[in-house]
């Protein structure tokens, strides 16, 4: 994190747009500058073992880390589009 430069980068994604039910869920995570890890690419092309690794090596070297779940009825209420904007907001 370059504090003289106050900037802060938040990595987001999101996940649960595609299915006909269930939640929407975002998490968000702040790495500081110097974290460097190769297999930070794709979460789909990791072994569920190499993927609770990683989970446990960032949450104990981020700045700040968020997981947000929009439940169905939200959802319903406010669409899927917005139910994620609305996921990654809050995260």
């Amino acid at each position: 994190m370059d504090i003289n430069m106050n900037k802060i980068i938040c990595g987001i994604d999101e996940a649960g747009r595609g299915p006909l039910a269930g939640p929407v869920t975002a998490a968000a995570v702040i790495l500081p500058d110097d974290f460097e890890i190769e297999l930070l690419n794709d979460s789909k092309k990791l072994s569920e073992k190499k993927r609770n690794a990683l989970e446990i090596l960032i949450k104990e070297k981020c700045i700040a880390w968020s997981v947000v779940h929009i439940p169905h009825n939200v959802i319903d209420e406010i669409n899927i589009l917005n139910a994620s904007l609305l996921a990654m907001k809050n995260a």
